[in-house]
């Protein structure tokens, strides 16, 4: 045992008015919807064309659809629960599964997001290369460093936190479980935990963000001189990813990187990474990606074709 008596958690609401509690449940419940249909949308569409299957950067977006339901799952249905009973609890065990699959998927996003700018790299600097580069063996090789390295995070940030002892207060200002929140209600070893957080905070998000920052700096001077030939087609593809890359990392810069807290402003941030950038990616993958609006009309004839009787 870590000495602890605390056996639940309460977790707060937003302090707003209850018009703007049923506003944010609206909007919560809207995107939790698009989170699971769109994402299972843009993975059934690429598992049943072989073509897409076969393309590692559609492989890869399957993976972050599949990420991106984990980890909207995770904290909109409790919220949505939550905001109509202006509040909830959640046990000690419930907690810490929440930040083991929290910072699982988020750190497994995190190297998948890097994956995906590497891929690009390859695809627009070396393309006569890129089917020897980023083969099949290669692409799944990624895909499992991903999830391991996602994994031991997760891991890590679990078993830091558990070893706490949570003696005192039990009210957690925030709508899930998370570090920064759970290690204020802590009796004792918050230096030492701070600091095993800091290390393996950095350890997942400065290599993945350099190789990011290296991959779109060296892509963006490649494409100077190719508008014409090609280039606008992929700086197209590389937009839409970087308008993912900022969309996580913004958010979650401002809740992790910050000095100060204002704790409704922490919330509404989270929302936004837990809930509504989930929700945004399949938008912004498909509505952007001609190849694959082209491949979910297909998909969709062929469902037609299926379920309506034949017509002699």
């Amino acid at each position: 045992m870590n000495g602890s008596t605390v056996t639940e958690f309460v977790l707060l609401d937003f302090s707003c008015s209850r018009p703007v509690q049923f506003f944010l449940l609206t909007v919560v419940l809207t995107c939790y919807i698009i989170i699971l249909l769109g994402n299972l949308l843009i993975m059934v569409t690429v598992w049943s064309v072989p073509r897409l299957f076969q393309c590692p950067m559609y492989l890869f977006l399957s993976n972050l659809s599949l990420l991106d339901m984990t980890l909207g799952s995770l904290a909109a249905p409790k919220l949505v629960t939550d905001l109509l009973n202006s509040g909830g609890t959640i046990s000690y065990g419930g907690c810490m599964s929440q930040i083991l699959f929290f910072h699982f998927s988020a750190s497994t996003e995190m190297f998948l997001l890097s994956i995906m700018a590497y891929d690009r790299y390859v695809a627009i600097c070396h393309p006569l290369r890129y089917t020897t580069i980023i083969n099949h063996q290669c692409c799944f090789s990624l895909l499992l460093l991903c999830w391991t390295g996602g994994l031991i995070h997760g891991i890590c940030q679990t078993v830091t936190m558990a070893q706490l002892p949570y003696c005192g207060s039990n009210v957690l200002d925030n709508f899930f479980c998370d570090v920064p929140q759970l290690i204020k209600l802590a009796c004792s070893g918050i230096y030492v935990a701070e600091i095993l957080i800091v290390v393996n905070d950095a350890v997942v998000a400065l290599p993945s963000f350099l190789i990011l920052l290296l991959s779109y700096a060296i892509i963006l001077a490649t494409l100077g001189g190719r508008f014409g030939k090609g280039g606008s087609k992929a700086l197209s593809t590389c937009s839409s990813h970087l308008t993912v890359v900022g969309l996580y990392y913004g958010p979650m810069i401002f809740v992790y990187l910050k000095p100060s807290s204002n704790s409704q402003a922490d919330k509404m941030v989270a929302v936004i990474y837990t809930v509504v950038t989930p929700a945004l990616n399949p938008l912004i993958y498909t509505l952007r990606n001609q190849e694959m609006k082209g491949a979910m009309g297909k998909l969709k004839n062929k469902c037609k074709r299926l379920l309506l009787p034949q017509r002699w």
